[in-house]
């Protein structure tokens, strides 16, 4: 360093120039004295943050999740390429552009912000004022997307963010990306202004499409894309897009994100509506509220109404919602036992039975209904998920297989019984399962040593270690 730093003391005034003129423990006690310390990714940075003291780090190749610093008051000033983080002392394009492009107005900014904080704002405010290096402050975000294009029960524990970010951004514009069959979940949502449909599987296949449509999102001048699910498809069209701040999970094309977060879900250690609040950490949002939100919209509750005049149902009747199916054996409980737990609360207890359940799974409610003693009401593939959250709204219990409108029963208040299989850490109850205070969960452990989920070779035994007194008795619980 000392050629480097002998020409900057050349070429300012008023510096102390202790190039190679101080110990290890001199330079620890000069940067405790420090207002700011002003370093490139280095030995400085680590020791400036384990002294705590405010901190203006620049950072090229390297990865500033990994070695950036963890001081109180810290800045992290870079240019996001396409090729960085690439972590290696040789630049593969021999350019070293993600250092070039940073100017002198950028690490500026970072000390102004810095001393600004070391001056007396408060811890949380200094942090506000450092993020527009990181990731970004709240004056930045005019125009902000939320993407998550995955499933049913997917969506509906992300609305947390949607409340989250309109009330901490009341003036942004706010939208989500979704795909076709799950719209109906967001729309009429008050706290959005558009729902963008992103349909990977039909209409933007292939990849001329999805150019177009990421060409069509680009005129909606997004400043902030939220990614709560990563995929290839979602991180190359919000880059496509040219969205400047694209924060998202480090996996499947996650180089294509400015900030990266480590992808920790597959560990199961909190709930996935935490996990999606928890992005919101990245620009200065703290939020607990995970209650889900799904409106229900006026001609489904027509439809409904509709409905029960056809059925003969009356105001009075006691309603049961039953939902057989899942996108994935090793979360379906034996159609046999479904029919029973029906036979026996319509006997206990006077219940209407409606069987809900998508196109694909036609034949699996018809096989329940041949099952039952009793007659019920089925609705497999004749409802939208508006049409079938109206009909959940009506009904005093609900109990379903680990799937999507689990959570739809909870957005909308309905007690819940949830019948969950596979004992992956990722996959398990407690980063799945039904948030209502109400809701029961049933689930075994069968003493396997792994679970293979859906290429189990035990068929399914801890779904079928549970019994239909269980769910009675759950039942019971919820209802007395």
């Amino acid at each position: 360093d000392i050629p480097v730093n002998k020409y900057i003391a050349e070429h300012l005034e008023k510096i102390i120039d202790l190039t190679a003129g101080t110990t290890i423990q001199e330079l620890s006690f000069l940067i405790k004295k420090a207002s700011c310390v002003i370093t490139n990714d280095s030995a400085v940075l680590h020791i400036a943050s384990y002294i705590n003291t405010p901190t203006v780090a620049i950072f090229g190749p390297t990865n500033e999740a990994k070695y950036g610093p963890w001081s109180e008051i810290n800045a992290i000033v870079k240019r996001d390429l396409v090729c960085r983080p690439c972590e290696k002392a040789q630049c593969g394009p021999g350019t070293l552009k993600c250092m070039q492009l940073i100017k002198v107005e950028d690490v500026l900014k970072a000390i102004r912000n810095t001393l600004a904080a070391g001056r007396g704002l408060s811890l949380d405010s200094a942090r506000n004022a450092l993020r527009p290096q990181a990731a970004g402050s709240r004056e930045l975000y005019k125009r902000i997307l939320i993407v998550r294009t995955d499933k049913i029960g997917d969506v509906l524990l992300s609305t947390p963010v949607i409340k989250a970010l309109r009330e901490n951004y009341p003036n942004a514009y706010i939208a989500m990306m979704v795909c076709p069959y799950t719209k109906d979940i967001v729309e009429d949502n008050p706290y959005l202004d558009e729902v963008i449909i992103y349909d990977k599987d039909g209409k933007h296949k292939k990849w001329r499409r999805s150019l177009k449509f990421a060409r069509n999102l680009a005129k909606i001048r997004f400043d902030l894309a939220l990614i709560l699910h990563p995929t290839n498809r979602v991180h190359l069209v919000t880059f496509l897009a040219g969205i400047p701040r694209r924060i998202g999970y480090d996996r499947k094309l996650g180089f294509l994100l400015t900030h990266r977060i480590k992808h920790t879900k597959q560990l199961g250690e909190k709930h996935e509506s935490q996990y999606c609040l928890d992005l919101l950490k990245y620009i200065g949002i703290e939020s607990q509220d995970s209650n889900l939100l799904m409106p229900i919209k006026q001609p489904s509750q027509d439809w409904v109404d509709e409905l029960f005049k056809q059925q003969g149902i009356k105001d009075s009747d006691r309603l049961l919602a039953i939902h057989p199916g899942a996108s994935c054996p090793s979360r379906i409980w034996p159609n046999q036992r479904f029919a029973g737990v029906a036979d026996r609360l319509i006997k206990k207890y006077g219940f209407k039975v409606f069987l809900i359940a998508g196109p694909k799974e036609i034949a699996l409610v018809e096989n329940l209904m041949k099952n039952m003693r009793n007659t019920a009401v089925n609705l497999a593939g004749k409802t939208s998920l508006s049409q079938a959250a109206s009909l959940l709204k009506r009904c005093q219990l609900f109990i379903s297989n680990d799937s999507g409108p689990v959570h739809m029963a909870v957005a909308l208040g309905v007690p819940v019984i949830s019948i969950s299989g596979r004992n992956q850490k990722g996959l398990s109850p407690k980063r799945w399962g039904p948030l209502g205070k109400k809701d029961r969960v049933l689930h075994k452990e069968v003493g396997c040593v792994k679970c293979l989920a859906h290429n189990c070779r035990r068929e399914f035994a801890c779904l079928k270690a549970i019994t239909i007194d269980e769910v009675i008795e759950a039942a019971d619980s919820i209802l007395r």
